[in-house]
């Protein structure tokens, strides 16, 4: 890309592993949308909210998601995900992301997140967006894990005064493994079969939200590389729709 040299925001990735850690600014805040009281904020990876049915988005723990150090990693394959997936997906998306909901919460969930699949998650002109799957060998028709990957940069800093959407930065979020199958390295998988898509996109780097007060996610996003963006002073950078509570750390990692 030929502002590559020249974009303040891509200067400051030439950063080192010394570079402090600064809070994310506070997430937007969400009129009308009213937080389960004993569902706890958000965790790991970018929330998502489902405006109709009026919930936020709680994922697994990160710890739970990567391999442990006493355990062998899955065997399995990541794939775009198909049509034939769209429901298992939306399973393995709700039980992580929304564990404690009741009925009939948890089915309109799951519906809404089957009818957001069917529509193709459409993307403005110009950008990409992808959703992994990971399925085990021994187990062909289950989906274990899910991921999704756009470049449509909703939850980038805008370019200039004109405010124009950032292009050669791919974005993750969804990043949810189902319960039986974490700690064996899945998410891993899913992450960097997104860093390859990114490379085929012709993006130079990709990014990511973590919870600030997740330190263990924050660990392990680090040891795959991905390094924390100081946000400048005063700036007014997007986040992705939490609890207003919670806080981010915005992490990236060059790939191209």
């Amino acid at each position: 890309m030929n502002d590559k040299q020249s974009d303040p925001f891509f200067d400051s990735m030439r950063f080192s592993s010394s570079m402090p850690s600064t809070s994310f600014c506070s997430p937007l805040p969400y009129p009308n949308i009213h937080h389960h009281s004993n569902i706890a904020p958000p965790r790991f990876c970018s929330a998502r909210v489902y405006p109709k049915i009026g919930v936020f988005c709680k994922a697994s723990q990160a710890v739970e998601l990567f391999q442990s150090a006493d355990n062998t990693p899955a065997k399995v394959n990541v794939k775009d995900v198909r049509l034939q997936d769209y429901w298992e997906v939306a399973e393995t998306h709700c039980s992580s992301f929304f564990p404690n909901y009741p009925f009939p919460w948890d089915l309109l969930l799951r519906i809404n997140r089957f009818l957001g699949l069917l529509s193709g998650f459409s993307a403005p002109s110009g950008c990409k967006r992808s959703v992994f799957v990971a399925k085990s060998d021994n187990e062909i028709s289950a989906v274990i894990g899910i991921l999704t990957l756009d470049t449509v940069a909703d939850f980038l800093p805008r370019k200039g005064p004109q405010r124009k959407r950032r292009t050669g930065i791919a974005y993750i979020s969804n990043v949810a493994v189902g319960k039986a199958h974490r700690r064996k390295g899945i998410a891993k998988r899913l992450i960097a079969e997104a860093e390859t898509r990114s490379c085929s996109w012709g993006c130079r780097s990709i990014a990511l939200h973590c919870d600030a007060n997740d330190s263990v996610a924050i660990n392990l996003y680090k040891g795959l590389n991905f390094k924390i963006i100081k946000v400048p002073d005063h700036a007014n950078w997007p986040t992705p729709r939490a609890s207003p509570q919670t806080q981010f750390r915005f992490m990236i990692k060059l790939v191209n």
